[in-house]
């Protein structure tokens, strides 16, 4: 399929029809009936949009490792790779794969691993993939390349993805995620992208496809059989434009295991829910957030993509919100920065003491460096200083939101401390909510992690209103 823009309504109409059966039950039938965990390394929080009642855990050593495995069937791992460079993300993902194999053993359980990344193409691959591999014993039939994420509007059809924009499909290569100053991409062709991420050592012509042809006409036999073709070391890339297909992929992919095939998964965060056996459930309700601050609440806004911008703009404009800039300029200046993260931290302080809620923003004028090295300095400096001014808060805040992945990540282990959370749901599509852990700093509290790349014009301004009245 030409990568070109697609009217959404008219490509989906020339569709097969989905397969006629829901697959669920069956799915986690079988999963009942096998031994292994699913492990999902998550390069940023927001791999938890799609899941609820799953733990998360931004730390792992082995003895937690092993106690999370003998416990629960499915978790995540806040790796945050994505804002490290890629030798650092590769020696990250080699010291977790290395630790999931010894508290697997140490364990008795066997671990199926997922590396859970960008619904819009952006991360370390191929590079922690490899290394990842690498560290769990090699072994791999392949890698399952599985980037639909429908709560965000990803869809891979013809091997091409799409990101919806309004009532249209654009091609992921032509959207300002492509440009993303260290994991830029010129081809939306999944193939094609594999071809160009992996310097050529899988060429696009020796990716197997995983059809929707497969998956609505031929159904698990089909996925089966399709990934009985992958050769040592290739990849597979799999269509879906629904949960169905996801859903017929998943059960032919635990038959392809079952007969002694073994996969890494490189997937965005719908793939998991499926194969994690999980149905959906509701949007949450604001009595289910309810946490134990009764002062104001507190947003953090660092992401700088359009989106995240735009909901900036319409969240200073709601009632009883009070913004709170951090001037990058100023940040950037050691010899301001201090000062800089004082008085906002007064700022966001008197005003959460005053019932209000207090968004602390970072200047949208985007300061880039040199190369990819120096843009991730840039973006570390200025996300230490967010988390510099929720460590010191004094008082906990009715309830926190991070907007975007880094943001929230760092946030959350170096803002919060928190170790072990859990997944409640989400509070929009594709915005999941953590209960925080008795060990962080604000025990109890509803966290919000809202990806920089999902919601409305409106949608961080819903939040706080839903939150506000929970």
């Amino acid at each position: 399929m030409s990568e070109s823009i697609q009217d959404k309504a008219a490509l989906f109409a020339t569709l097969p029809a989905p397969w006629p059966q829901p697959l669920l039950p069956a799915i986690r039938e079988a999963l009942a009936a096998r031994p292994e965990r699913l492990v999902v390394l998550d390069d940023d929080p927001t791999g938890t949009q799609t899941v609820h009642g799953v733990p998360v855990l931004t730390q792992w050593p082995v003895a937690a490792l092993a106690e999370e495995l003998a416990r629960s069937p499915v978790f995540y791992l806040l790796t945050n790779s994505r804002s490290l460079a890629t030798p650092q993300a590769r020696t990250l993902a080699r010291e977790v794969g290395a630790n999931l194999r010894a508290a697997a053993q140490q364990a008795g359980r066997p671990v199926v691993v997922a590396s859970r990344s960008d619904s819009t193409l952006r991360g370390h691959y191929p590079a922690e993939v490899d290394a990842l591999g690498e560290a769990l014993g090699g072994g791999f039939a392949g890698t399952i390349l599985a980037m639909f994420f429908e709560e965000g509007g990803r869809f891979t059809v013809g091997d091409v993805h799409y990101v919806q924009q309004g009532t249209n499909l654009v091609p992921a290569a032509q959207t300002e995620f492509a440009q993303d100053r260290s994991f830029g991409y010129r081809h939306s062709d999944l193939r094609a992208y594999v071809e160009e991420k992996t310097g050529g050592r899988v060429r696009a012509a020796d990716v197997v496809r995983v059809t929707l042809d497969d998956l609505r006409r031929g159904g698990p036999d089909a996925v089966a059989a399709r990934l009985a073709q992958v050769p040592a070391g290739g990849v597979a890339v799999v269509n879906s434009a629904a949960y169905r297909d996801q859903e017929v992929f998943v059960a032919g992919l635990l038959q392809a295991e079952a007969a002694g095939r073994r996969f890494l998964y490189r997937c965005a965060a719908s793939f998991v829910r499926v194969r994690a056996g999980l149905d959906a459930r509701p949007l949450l309700s604001g009595a289910e957030m309810r946490g134990p601050g009764t002062g104001g609440g507190l947003v953090v806004v660092g992401s700088h993509v359009a989106k995240s911008s735009e909901q900036l703009r319409h969240l200073l404009a709601a009632p009883g919100v009070h913004g709170v800039e951090l001037r990058v300029p100023a940040l950037l200046d050691a010899a301001s920065r201090d000062a800089e993260v004082a008085a906002a931290l007064r700022a966001v302080a008197t005003q959460m003491a005053a019932g209000q809620d207090a968004v602390l923003y970072t200047s949208r004028d985007l300061h880039t460096g040199a190369d990819t090295a120096a843009n991730l300095a840039i973006g570390a400096t200025v996300s230490e200083a967010l988390c510099s001014v929720v460590r010191r808060l004094q008082r906990p805040p009715r309830f926190l939101i991070a907007k975007g992945g880094i943001t929230s990540s760092d946030v959350a282990t170096r803002g919060l401390g928190v170790r072990r959370a859990l997944v409640l749901g989400q509070i929009q599509p594709g915005v999941p909510v953590w209960r925080l852990g008795d060990e962080a700093r604000f025990p109890g509290m509803a966290y919000v992690v809202y990806p920089g790349n999902v919601g409305a014009p409106d949608g961080i301004a819903q939040a706080v209103a839903l939150l506000r009245g929970g």
